[in-house]
């Protein structure tokens, strides 16, 4: 049986709203409520933040949104960093330096600062920081990803750490044997001993999960604050008249989109019409490129690359059904996003997808990726299980919403503003 990770406040539908057929969304009426909601976010944070005393925030983060390899850890961030600006905290955000990015720049409301290079990044950042020296009412917000800051080691202020994932296999798919075995040592054995008592904010329940049990950090020092989804994402358009399927990445080892590759191969077997399209970039073009040679696949699987946000939109709506074989995920914030335009999902059952889809709900979780094809077939032959997946995805998407993601982890580090204090 599958969990349902449904947060607390989230209702079953009823027989009756099953039965509610999905149209397009009223885009006025919707973006009436997003300002609403806007300006109650707005005020909300800011009475978070005045009870505490916190004015400034310092975020150190191995990247940014500007970077090309940037993913939903950073998109997650920069939701963070922009809607706590706009509530009237000062925030900065330090992290390496891009090519072609300014060294700094305001981006939504935050300071950008890109200095030192991929590893420099680590001690330049703590550098600043300590240079910049702690003042009553600041704080600090470590982005986790991989490698640590070690922020204990050099802050004394107020501290949260938004840790999205435990790496685990991901240091042997990215880098070699030697600097594999470094990292998880480090991720493992070596940071536990200084984060232990941190204050720690990750995306899913199944998330926290695997961080206490393979960090072995203090449960009651573990907390929640799911991702938001856009309010662009919304159902409209039209469906694709062939069966499509989307999947959305960076092109890594850790997406196995050369696993999701075969499967679309063994599914186009069984259903001749079908196309996919895999919309992303990153150093694993040329080998999937090839792969998609190999498979006799270039006439009806496309690799667009990074696509606008309009196109993703437009691909979101058009798609009969969305996948990932991921092997690692906070959280699976592409599913989601599909999910709040009508589109359910087939995704791999690890962390982070357990809490994005709902198995036979918003979607289907299968444990193997050699099991994708099947389950893709099932979504696309049975019209009846896909519109009922359809209308869970949105009831399921509509409850998560970037506001409620700030407000969340505003709280945690004003709980350790006042612990401090």
């Amino acid at each position: 049986m599958w969990d349902d990770r449904r947060p607390a406040s989230v209702p079953r539908r009823t027989e009756s709203e099953a039965e509610t057929p999905v149209g397009p969304a009223k885009r006025g009426d919707r973006t009436d409520r997003t300002d609403r909601a806007d300006r109650t976010d707005r005020d909300v944070l800011a009475a978070i933040a005045r009870e505490a005393g916190l004015h400034r925030v310092h975020f150190v983060a191995w990247r940014d949104l500007d970077d090309p390899e940037a993913g939903g850890s950073e998109l997650h961030a920069h939701h963070v960093a922009a809607l706590w600006a706009d509530a009237g905290l000062d925030v900065t955000f330090r992290t390496s330096s891009v090519e072609g990015a300014e060294p700094m720049e305001v981006r939504d409301g935050y300071r950008v600062l890109r200095q030192a290079g991929r590893y420099g990044v680590f001690p330049g950042a703590a550098w600043e920081v300590i240079r910049a020296g702690h003042r009553p009412g600041e704080a600090l917000v470590e982005i986790w990803n991989g490698m640590p800051f070690f922020s204990p080691l050099w802050y004394r202020g107020p501290r949260l750490v938004f840790l999205h994932h435990v790496h685990a296999e991901m240091w042997g798919m990215v880098l070699p044997p030697t600097l594999a075995r470094l990292g998880e040592v480090v991720e493992r054995r070596v940071a536990p001993r200084f984060y232990r008592g941190a204050r720690v904010v990750t995306l899913s329940e199944s998330s926290r999960d695997e961080i206490i049990e393979v960090l072995g950090l203090r449960p009651e020092r573990v907390s929640v604050s799911a991702p938001g989804v856009d309010a662009r994402f919304a159902p409209g358009g039209t469906r694709a008249a062939a069966p499509l399927v989307v999947a959305v990445g960076r092109l890594v080892p850790v997406k196995r989109f050369d696993l999701l590759m075969r499967s679309l191969a063994a599914l186009r077997e069984r259903v001749p019409d079908l196309q996919a399209v895999i919309i992303g970039e990153g150093y694993e073009r040329p080998d999937l490129e090839r792969l998609r040679a190999e498979l006799g696949a270039e006439s009806w699987l496309d690799l667009p690359g990074r696509v606008e946000d309009d196109e993703l939109l437009e691909w979101y709506r058009r798609a009969w059904v969305v996948a990932s074989a991921s092997q690692r995920e906070g959280w699976g914030m592409t599913l989601t996003e599909a999910a709040a335009c009508g589109t359910p999902a087939v995704a791999t059952a690890i962390a982070g997808h357990a809490d994005a889809v709902l198995h036979g709900e918003s979607g289907l979780l299968v444990e193997r990726p050699e099991e994708m094809a099947g389950a893709l077939e099932r979504v696309i032959k049975d019209e009846v299980l896909r519109n009922r997946l359809a209308r869970g995805g949105l009831e399921r998407a509509r409850w998560f919403t970037w506001g409620a993601t700030a407000r969340r982890s505003l709280e945690a580090l004003a709980e350790e503003s006042a612990r401090r204090r």
